[in-house]
């Protein structure tokens, strides 16, 4: 499936659309930026809320002039959720195509091998919004990253540690695991293990499943085994849903920890709400800015939709933000100066910008000028480290009435300090 979104409306192609230095949008300069996403498979919801994040943020660069005399543009490939269709749509944007950067993939399965298939060896820099396995970083530090990859998303590493804590607290110290079979289901299971047994908490039963069954009433009755008085399910909204359905229906209490996937209305309509009152879950947190009052007021009408608490939304549209800015920082449409200039634009010393057409004119011009910018976005301010992850903190909920809501939040510090205590 190949969908090519040009973001630029026929108006905004008129002669009257400046630079903050009165220069003409160049008409015929268009640089096309890779993007693979899940549109479709298990996570399709994701993907899909993704791409709209990025054509905004790609729409909000363009109505504030563009980069480089140029406007930006995706050629958007759906993976399927599939490692393999992934490589094979990447390989095309970045051996054929000759795309200067890449956006995605969503889920880790996709994005990992794109990494070491198609842009590690390419030097094309690939940028994930929500991939969040702690592969991708042991990958960077054994040196097999080409330092091109960086994600908007905190890593697995750090999310099991913060639902470990959470359990506890809510005094879930008897658990089961379900865990989709991949690498981002099996190193969530062992980082919220290790936590999870250092708290004093117990793990009945470890069960994973393959993805895009028809039932798993054979996993949800294993996971029953040493009677356990909840379940932590490792999923995504579809086959999450089958396996809380089948729990459920085979007297499963109706206790449940869930991944940062699983913060879905779709989940939660297939299971139903009565089910899911004494149901739990951690996200990737935000840190509130003007970035993120700008997304929530804008996203859902831009989407067609799409809520903007949508699961990778938010940082799908920062993951597009920083690619932009980083290609008008570069000054060039080139693989190794985007590198270069993607943590360049979230420069801690640099003046703050927000998401949002008037505040890219105010980058756009710093960028210009030769001044450092801090672009602090929708999740929040953010920086990379030398593998390309980020730091951040992480929002607590729990389902009532069948809406998500907010009871709180672990920082960063909070985790990292609660991850040296344990000695991990």
């Amino acid at each position: 499936m190949t969908t090519r979104t040009l973001l630029l409306s026929s108006a905004l192609c008129a002669a009257s659309l400046h630079f903050a230095t009165g220069t003409a949008l160049a008409q015929d300069c268009t640089v096309t930026v890779g993007m693979v996403m899940e549109l479709t498979g298990p996570a399709g919801q994701y993907g899909q809320a993704g791409a709209k994040s990025v054509d905004m943020a790609f729409r909000d660069l363009n109505e504030a002039g563009g980069v480089n005399g140029c406007k930006l543009a995706t050629e958007t490939r759906d993976s399927q959720s599939q490692g393999n269709v992934a490589v094979d749509q990447a390989t095309q944007l970045v051996n054929v195509q000759k795309v200067p950067v890449l956006i995605g993939g969503i889920i880790s399965s996709v994005s990992i091998p794109i990494l070491t298939s198609v842009t590690a060896s390419a030097g094309v820099p690939q940028v994930s919004p929500a991939s969040s396995s702690p592969t991708l970083t042991e990958l960077a530090r054994e040196g097999k990253t080409n330092g091109v990859f960086f994600r908007t998303i905190t890593s697995d590493a750090l999310q099991g540690t913060a639902a470990a804590k959470y359990a506890m607290d809510q005094g879930l110290d008897k658990l089961a695991i379900i865990h989709v079979n991949n690498d981002f289901g099996v190193n969530m299971m062992r980082e919220f293990q290790k936590a999870y047994e250092s708290l004093g908490g117990k793990i009945t039963s470890v069960t994973p499943y393959n993805e895009k069954q028809a039932s798993y009433t054979s996993e949800a009755t294993a996971a029953m085994d040493g009677e356990p008085e909840g379940l932590y399910l490792i999923s995504y909204p579809v086959d999450g849903a089958t396996i809380a359905r089948a729990w459920i229906s085979q007297g499963g209490p109706a206790t449940f920890l869930l991944n940062d996937g699983m913060n879905s209305t779709d989940f939660i309509e297939a299971v139903g709400a009565r089910y899911l009152d004494n149901a739990y879950g951690t996200s990737s947190g935000t840190s509130p800015t003007k970035s993120s009052q700008y997304f929530y007021d804008n996203y859902e009408a831009f989407s067609g939709g799409i809520k903007p608490d949508a699961p990778a939304a938010d940082r799908s549209y920062d993951a597009g933000a920083i690619v932009g800015l980083a290609i008008a920082k570069a000054g060039k449409a080139e693989p190794a100066a985007i590198k270069a200039a993607i943590p360049q634009v979230v420069d801690p010393k640099g003046e703050t910008v927000f998401a949002g057409p008037e505040e890219f004119k105010k980058a756009l011009a710093l960028i210009k000028e030769g001044k450092p910018i801090r672009y602090e976005g929708v999740i929040g301010p953010v920086n990379f480290d030398q593998y390309g992850d980020i730091t951040g903190p992480f929002r607590l909920w729990k389902i009532t009435d069948g809406a998500v809501v907010t009871t709180g939040e672990m920082s960063a510090d909070d985790v990292t300090a609660l991850k040296d205590q344990l000695g991990q």
